[in-house]
């Protein structure tokens, strides 16, 4: 068992039935070995005690020190001004050493290993069969994963444990949403599932979070506390908590001026690509204006891909999907051959369409090979300079503006849609709608690390603010509207290419249509 901050000590504590003061999670998590304190302060708990109380952890840790146990070091990596393994893969470039291909000058760009190295999550290895037990695994892992962001905030009891309770005992619970649907007196009835059952909550259309309950999906993971009714059937519930990113989330930066560019959506091999905007966008980047621009996330669609809507084919100009890719390349080789890369599939892509998506294959990723680009899974998480970047390409943006009211999602405003996801800590929350999800092990659309900038693409419109710290941008497209996007009202925002300032997190936008 490996402890990785409070969270992890929550979600084992909670394994074990137990709940914990949350400055007794901060001692457990900060110990010199995580694990062993945990286990000692468990091993000694009080035969009656469902919560580990302050006072109760810190005998636990002085009587550990009191034995003559020489205390574990702390894991350097760990703590925030650790020092990284030197045998790890470094996530901050020294910026040295960079070939200046900036001249103005086209021809063929310099093909470089490049001395900034990117950090990111990877590859995934999929693992479901489509077994009944595939699913479950995913939904409890989820389950368990955001369930540990929730534990600390209230005193959760299991479902099973709520439904014996006294009536009008006050209870909380943390579940997955497994129904919602209003009352005839206008409230709204929120059926939470957990590992032992489900138990209905209502919440009061007078309450002041009520319309929250508006913005829920099905099978997010959320808490409630309140009291229960006279007959103890129901929850009359007093606070909704999600998730969420802490609003004292303060975000890491680089420690020199560089910046990113965040592209997503090329369409390379549609009748509709505009090539001459990303050349535009390539010889921008070749001059002194740009000079600092070192890196360039692209968060999928590379290619139009074939088959994907009704009729596509009538739109295409390259039929064939790998030579789409192999046009891709050629328009990828404009840009300075310094440019570190780092690409994630799209649902245009010759990748699965359920989520997530597996990076490139071999075949695909040697046609792609200018620059030595690094190819990762969608979703995924990027580590440049220091800053944690969220990329994912956007598909679950669809159902979310479909599913939530106009002022809490739009295709016009789709950085607002993405706050949703980070409120909910989960890309894709809703099961079993438009977003094809695959059922694995392990639920990997789960946010757990809190990113310092979220980038998606997609919905081919241009958004960007800021969510409790957190840069979160939409990158819009390199495609102009295509027949099937008129015919569903898509009017795309084309031939932007957002720069982030990786020092500030400051954000601008360069158009080149």
């Amino acid at each position: 068992m490996s402890l990785e901050g409070a969270a992890r000590v929550v979600s084992e504590l909670a394994s074990r039935g137990y709940n914990a003061d949350r400055e007794a999670v901060t001692l457990l998590a900060n110990a010199p070995d995580p694990e062993t304190a945990l286990e000692r302060a468990v091993e000694q708990a009080p035969d009656d005690a469902l919560k580990l109380s302050t006072d109760h952890v810190r005998e636990a840790l002085d009587g550990a020190q009191s034995s003559g146990s020489p205390p574990t070091p702390a894991d350097a990596s760990e703590g925030p001004t650790g020092a990284a393994d030197p045998d790890s893969t470094p996530s901050i470039s020294t910026g040295t050493d960079r070939e200046n291909t900036r001249d103005g000058g086209r021809g063929v760009p310099v093909e470089t290993k490049g001395s900034a190295v990117v950090e990111t999550s990877g590859d995934i290895a999929s693992t479901g069969t489509g077994e009944y037990r595939d699913f479950l695994a995913v939904f409890r892992d989820r389950y368990e994963k955001l369930s540990a962001h929730l534990r600390s905030r209230v005193n959760h009891r299991p479902a099973a444990t709520i439904a014996d309770m006294s009536p009008s005992s006050d209870a909380a619970l943390v579940g997955l949403v497994s129904d919602i649907r209003s009352t005839a007196g206008g409230h709204w009835l929120v059926e939470l599932e957990d590992t032992t059952g489900t138990f209905p909550c209502l919440v009061m259309s007078d309450r002041d979070f009520a319309d929250d309950v508006r913005e829920l999906l099905y099978d997010e993971v959320v808490a409630v506390e309140g009291t229960l009714a006279d007959d103890g059937g129901i929850l009359f519930v007093d606070d909704l908590y999600f998730p969420d990113i802490p609003r004292t989330h303060t975000p890491s930066t680089a420690d020199r001026p560089v910046r990113a560019a965040l592209v997503s959506d090329v369409h390379v091999g549609s009748q509709e690509f505009r090539a001459d905007a990303w050349e535009r966008f390539a010889d921008w980047l070749h001059t002194e204006e740009a000079e600092d621009v070192e890196y360039l996330l692209v968060g999928g669609d590379m290619v139009e891909g074939v088959g994907v809507y009704p009729d596509q084919d009538e739109e295409l100009d390259i039929v064939d999907i790998y030579d789409q890719y192999e046009r891709f390349s050629e328009h990828l080789k404009s840009v300075p051959g310094d440019l570190e890369v780092v690409m994630i599939p799209g649902n245009h892509d010759a990748v699965r369409l359920a989520e997530p998506q597996p990076a490139f294959d071999e075949e695909l990723r040697s046609i792609m090979s200018a620059h030595d680009a690094e190819i990762a899974a969608n979703p995924a998480t990027v580590t440049v300079e220091g800053v944690t970047v969220l990329m994912y390409h956007g598909v679950s943006l669809d159902e979310v503006i479909a599913e939530l009211p106009d002022e809490a999602a739009s295709y016009d405003r789709p950085h607002e849609a993405m706050y949703q996801l980070l409120r909910k800590r989960h890309v894709a929350p809703q099961y079993g709608g438009r977003t094809r999800l695959a059922p694995e092990e392990e639920d990997h659309l789960v946010i757990e690390e809190v990113p310092d900038v979220f980038h998606a693409g997609h919905v081919h419109k241009l958004g960007y603010g800021k969510y409790h710290g957190v840069l979160t941008v939409n990158s819009a497209c390199w495609q102009s509207q295509t027949a099937f996007q008129e015919s569903v009202n898509l009017d795309p925002d084309v031939g932007y290419a957002p720069i982030v300032d990786l020092q500030t997190l400051d954000l601008t936008v360069r158009k080149f249509v």
